[in-house]
């Protein structure tokens, strides 16, 4: 561990990916302890309830044991940081494209919560590339995307799909 204090990782996780994972066993090596929020992103179709994602992400994080992921269901992110008191918020960044819009999330947050930190870490290069809409659009047409998500997840996905087709 080379930082203090407590961090949160924060995203809709639909599905987590081992991107997400390899970015949460990064922040656990740098934080004492990693809060991860599995939020609703209003802007998207999930594919797993809240509570689906929940199960998963706990599942896929249990070796991690300064880790404890949470269920984030409404409100802001810098709220729900400051009623866990974190003193930072993860993010990652993939690309430019995630650059420009990780920056803006980052400065609208620092203007609700100036005490907290955004703490933006670069994607591991094998995991660059992964996305969970390319995942779930490459899992519906029954593709292998078992390198690129935690098996609990691939099991998940797969079932899923299966029931949509019932």
């Amino acid at each position: 561990m080379v930082g203090k204090g407590k961090a949160l990782y924060a995203g809709s996780f639909d599905p987590l990916t081992m991107g997400h994972v390899d970015m949460i066993e990064r922040a656990a090596d740098i934080f004492e302890f990693v809060y991860v929020a599995v939020a609703t992103n209003t802007t998207k179709t999930s594919l797993f309830t809240g509570e689906e994602k929940l199960a998963l992400a706990k599942e896929a994080t249990k070796h991690l044991d300064n880790v404890e992921v949470l269920y984030l269901k409404s409100g802001l992110t810098v709220n729900f940081a400051r009623e866990l008191g974190c003193n930072v918020l993860i993010r990652g960044l993939r690309n430019s494209a995630d650059f420009e819009q990780e920056t803006n999330i980052a400065m609208m947050n620092k203007t609700q919560a100036p005490d907290i930190e955004t703490v933006l870490l670069l994607s591991s290069e094998k995991y660059r590339f992964v996305s969970s809409s390319i995942i779930k659009e490459v899992a519906r047409f029954k593709g292998d995307i078992s390198d690129v998500v935690p098996a609990n997840v691939n099991e998940a996905i797969i079932a899923k799909y299966a029931a949509m087709e019932d």
